[in-house]
């Protein structure tokens, strides 16, 4: 378990599927994903389980994302390895589906940020990257906000006329960005 400032990221559990599948029912969470439309409960417990399996699997994963205060469970957010585009890889991506309630707010950058501090300090990571649909534009702000920068552009391999953006962020450059924090 890892604590932010107003948040919890906790590992995902098979009693978090209620409210998983309440905000991936909704359009706007999925829209730019591979269903592009909202999810049935059984298509989340169905994502759900992967992205639990993950973890058994890899030893890292995505957390709940679940608001301090009122302990609201908001999405999901942090690492995988992303299997869908094998011309990245090997990488580590950094990915994050909220609900429609949490955006605006800095939670995903918040989220975001631990992750990082996760990946290189205690995963020991050399970059990690992330991938997002370029209509995305939100996505696509939070990532700069994390200071990642583009690695390149390319084609969806399953949505056709789909365009990616893979940012990336080096050890290095975190740790340069941790420093100036500081300084």
């Amino acid at each position: 378990m890892i604590e932010t400032e107003r948040l919890v990221l906790r590992r995902l559990r098979e009693d978090d599927l209620d409210a998983f599948a309440e905000i991936f029912a909704k359009e706007p969470v999925m829209k730019f994903s591979n269903y592009q439309r909202g999810l049935t409960r059984e298509e989340s417990a169905d994502v759900l389980g992967r992205l639990m399996k993950h973890w058994d699997d890899h030893g890292f994963g995505h957390w709940a994302v679940v608001q301090k205060s009122t302990e609201t469970f908001l999405g999901y957010e942090g690492l995988a390895i992303p299997f869908f585009l094998p011309e990245v890889l090997p990488a580590v991506e950094i990915g994050y589906r909220l609900d429609p309630s949490a955006w605006g707010k800095g939670y995903a950058t918040e989220a975001g940020r631990a992750a990082f501090s996760y990946g290189f300090e205690t995963l020991d990571l050399d970059r990690i990257i992330a991938i997002y649909d370029v209509e995305n534009v939100r996505s696509g702000r939070v990532m700069e906000r994390l200071g990642m920068r583009v690695e390149r552009d390319t084609r969806h391999p399953e949505q056709e006329g789909a365009t990616l953006r893979v940012y990336e962020l080096t050890r290095d450059a975190w740790r340069e960005g941790q420093r100036s924090l500081t300084n």
